[in-house]
């Protein structure tokens, strides 16, 4: 008679991988809190530092095309940016509320700071005294317009288009105040040939 050993009691494969049933419900609320947390890191990111813009005109060609799609610094010029050195530096290419209508929003390049004595002379910036080398301006784009020695109010900026036959600017509606300022252009990312820094 032979001896019956009894099989030992082992899990299929396909019982080791199937769920608990215990272990769904903290499965499920570790996706809810993923997801939470991703909403609200976004949510941050948008309100407080960065925010998504269309541009709309052709004012800052070649550099940005109409519709392009880039996103702006918020933070940067904000209080707190501010005191971690976030100032408006010549050349920066900024975000502002139109100073005859605050519902529209411009975005030009700074060409003279505070302080600044400034003079146009058919179509040459002259800054301090000194003419401007703007290599963001082609030559197809510059215009022969001129404008007196202004010496730019404390607390405001002088801005211009980069395309400055087509453009309205501080030549037009004159310096704008800091508090209009509210955001940097930092990267365009649509559409895809286009994207980059913006310079």
């Amino acid at each position: 008679m032979e001896d019956q050993q009894q099989e030992p009691n082992l899990e299929t494969p396909q019982q080791l991988a199937e769920p608990q049933p215990a272990q769904q419900p903290s499965s499920m609320r570790s996706w809810t809190r993923d997801l939470l947390v991703s909403v609200l890191v976004s949510m941050f990111i948008i309100l407080f530092l960065y925010q998504p813009v269309r541009v709309e005109g052709t004012s800052m060609l070649p550099m940005l095309q109409d519709q392009d799609r880039l996103f702006i610094n918020k933070f940067a010029y904000s209080k707190l940016g501010a005191m971690v050195g976030g100032d408006i530096h010549r050349g920066d290419v900024v975000v502002f509320l139109y100073p005859h209508d605050h519902t529209k929003s411009y975005i030009k390049r700074v060409i003279a700071l505070p302080g600044d004595q400034l003079r146009i002379d058919h179509g040459t910036v002259w800054v301090n005294g000194v003419a401007l080398k703007e290599g963001y301006v082609p030559f197809k784009y510059l215009d022969d317009r001129s404008q007196p020695l202004m010496t730019i109010p404390d607390g405001e900026y002088f801005m211009m288009g980069d395309h400055r036959s087509i453009s309205s600017d501080s030549r037009d509606f004159g310096p704008v105040d800091r508090n209009l300022i509210y955001g940097r252009a930092a990267f365009v990312y649509w559409p895809m040939d286009q994207a980059g820094v913006v310079h």
